[in-house]
């Protein structure tokens, strides 16, 4: 990514910031929308079982994608996987917000959840290439904060806007703030990154790991998030 040694400190502010941006957005979105779920239970005529989709398979989805958050940013290069990874969040929030039914809203937060995956792991990355190795302590605390703050803010921002508006805006809120991170990676994250070029690398793909660990994470967040209401293993949708 952009060379500690030619970077000017100012040009490592700010692509800190923008990092620090990107992820403090997609922390907010990892809670923003627990606050919102009776309203949506409301709206979308959905039973309790049924709201409590929205956000396990939000979890799902980033649990599974996550993973390939370093094959993808090998393949493609960090700058161009952070431009489509924050593009596509703001899109996906943007549709969660529209959305009309239930179905059609956790597949809007399936979508969401995968292209916020990458976000968190590259932009820690690209901070570590962005600092010397003397200053990388300094920079992580900064880039940490938007990892604690966004948990924290999610249900503030969450609670006040479904009281004040309506649950949609839980989702509406996030894109222009996205719109935003992506402008910032677009100006200040340099096209220069020597994990990629062009996307031209052949990097292998162990797919059957993959697909087995994706299987494995999703069935046992599933697991977790219906164990209490079905009595863990006294349920034959668990034990099976």
């Amino acid at each position: 990514m952009s060379n500690p040694v030619t970077n000017s400190p100012l040009q490592r502010a700010l692509i800190l910031i923008t990092v620090t941006l990107v992820t403090l957005l997609y922390a907010m979105t990892v809670t923003i929308a627990n606050v919102a779920l009776p309203q949506m239970q409301g709206a979308l005529a959905a039973t309790q079982d049924q709201i409590a989709w929205v956000v396990t398979f939000n979890i799902v989805a980033t649990a599974v994608v996550t993973p390939l958050a370093g094959w993808l940013a090998t393949r493609y290069g960090r700058r161009r996987l952070m431009l489509w990874s924050v593009l596509g969040f703001a899109l996906s929030s943007l549709l969660c917000g529209l959305a009309g039914s239930l179905e059609a809203l956790v597949l809007y937060r399936v979508m969401q959840g995968a292209f916020g995956a990458p976000l968190v792991p590259v932009s820690q990355a690209i901070v570590l290439d962005t600092y010397p190795k003397h200053q990388h302590g300094a920079a992580t605390a900064v880039f940490g904060m938007g990892v604690i703050i966004g948990p924290i803010l999610g249900p503030t921002l969450g609670g006040y806007l479904s009281e004040a508006f309506n649950w949609r805006w839980v989702f509406f809120m996030i894109v222009p703030v996205a719109l935003l991170a992506w402008l910032g990676v677009l100006i200040f994250i340099r096209k220069r990154d020597p994990n990629a070029a062009g996307g031209q690398q052949q990097v292998r793909l162990d797919w059957t790991g993959f697909i087995s660990l994706a299987i494995a994470v999703a069935t046992f967040q599933l697991i977790l998030d219906r164990g209490q209401r079905n009595d863990w293993l006294e349920s034959n949708e668990i034990v099976l």
